[in-house]
């Protein structure tokens, strides 16, 4: 089995590496091969993905390289975790939409669109380049705003699932506290990507017991604490949303943190460049521990397990993607792409019933962001100062004309290089 990592040159890399040598049972990888065009960072991160390897006994094979069709030909899966501009394109991601009074995160509002427009031609073309070297391999995306580039790769007509790690950090967090195996904890996880609720934590499956009354009675102040949620939200709400949802819920108050203090843009880099100088060790054979810090918590669990039901060697029936939405959620478009619980196998990805009904509440949010996801694919794929404009102006953190127009601008001033139109 050969897997190609895009953007294999990432500080996340030696996490997934550490996924793929643990759990080879599962995902038995013959060649893992780590493709990125910034060579300096691949010769730091493919040496330490052959240690860790070698620690853990793992016989297969670590490859690096800068030519992409050369990674992909043979590929049974490839995995897409880049970021077009790296970390300075981020940093004005969470910059310059503070200046309109807007949260400045780089999936979320201005500066996700942003990122989406960078980032959509760039997926398409590696794609593309998949596509004619095998046809049948599966591209798995982690490449954020997953739920706008996964949709833009389905509609497209590519083998695509889209994956983020929200849901197997929420789905760690409950089997802990309920003391229970984690694979026992089934989600009814439900929402667009960055934008979900938790509105069931069953026990043993999608029919077993509801313990969600139960962690919210037992943890609530522990799990709104992390959230930086009122505990009182939380109660009100009767559900657990993610933490992308404080953006929404108290969009304010971020932006005046966000205001006050160094981007998480600028921490990132400098964590970087700590991590690169620990990768340059060779004495390093494992992954050290600041990369927790770097973000992407059980990114290698849920990879492997997602590749692996995949490509047909184990993984679990059921887990959390981004998938196209075909009726799942009435009231969204075919060609919509949720996040959801699916059945996972060797066909694809086919998303489960959401039950119970979603309340008004989580419907029009929805609604009233995949509409702005509909029009940001737009403007990806076609360019235009005003669909860019119509794409800000339909989000639920924006919606008002002067901010749409101002943050238009800047949006288009600082991405200029990454816009063939523009």
């Amino acid at each position: 089995m050969k897997l190609a990592v895009v953007g294999g040159g990432s500080t996340y890399t030696p996490e997934l590496v550490d996924g793929f040598a643990r759990l080879r049972e599962v995902l038995p990888v013959e060649e893992l091969v780590l493709v990125d065009p910034a060579a300096d960072r691949l010769d730091l991160v493919g040496p330490l993905a052959r240690r860790i390897f070698a620690k853990q006994g793992h016989s297969g094979r670590v490859t690096t390289t800068a030519d992409l069709d050369a990674a992909v030909d043979g590929a049974d899966a490839v995995l897409l975790q880049l970021r077009v501009g790296g970390q300075a394109a981020r940093e004005q991601d969470e910059t310059w939409p503070l200046e309109c009074g807007c949260v400045g995160q780089e999936t979320t509002g201005a500066g996700g669109l942003a990122k989406a427009l960078r980032t959509v031609p760039v997926v398409l073309d590696i794609a593309e380049r998949v596509r004619r070297a095998n046809p049948q391999a599966w591209i798995i995306d982690f490449t954020n705003p997953v739920g706008i580039v996964t949709r833009a790769l389905l509609q497209a007509g590519h083998k695509a699932v889209g994956l983020c790690n929200v849901a197997i950090g929420f789905q760690r967090r409950f089997a802990a506290s309920l003391g229970v195996d984690p694979a026992q904890i089934h989600l009814n996880h439900v929402g667009l990507n960055h934008l979900t609720w938790e509105n069931g934590v069953r026990l043993g499956g999608p029919e077993g017991p509801d313990l969600l009354p139960r962690l919210l009675a037992e943890s609530g102040d522990e799990i709104a604490g992390s959230l930086r949620l009122p505990r009182a939200a939380l109660d009100r709400l009767g559900v657990i949303p993610s933490y992308y949802l404080r953006y929404f819920y108290a969009h304010d108050e971020v932006v005046r943190e966000l205001s006050d203090k160094p981007s998480r843009a600028a921490e990132v880099a400098a964590m970087e460049r700590e991590l690169l100088d620990l990768y340059a060790d060779p004495a390093l054979d494992e992954k050290p521990e600041l990369l927790a810090r770097r973000g992407g918590a059980f990114y290698s669990e849920a990879a492997v397990d997602l590749t692996a039901s995949l490509i047909g060697t184990g993984g679990s029936p059921y887990q959390v993607v981004n998938v196209r939405n075909d009726g799942t959620l009435p009231f969204l478009s075919d060609d919509a792409v949720i996040e959801v619980q699916a059945r996972v196998d060797a066909d694809g990805a086919v998303p489960l019933p959401v039950v119970p009904e979603l309340d008004p509440l989580q419907r029009g949010l929805i609604a009233g962001v995949s509409a702005y996801e509909e029009l940001a694919l737009e403007a990806a794929l076609r360019g235009g100062r005003d669909r860019v404009f119509k794409a800000l102006l339909a989000h639920p953190l924006i919606g008002q004309y002067a901010q749409a127009d101002a943050l238009t601008d800047r949006l288009v001033a600082h991405n200029r290089e990454h816009l063939a139109w523009a």
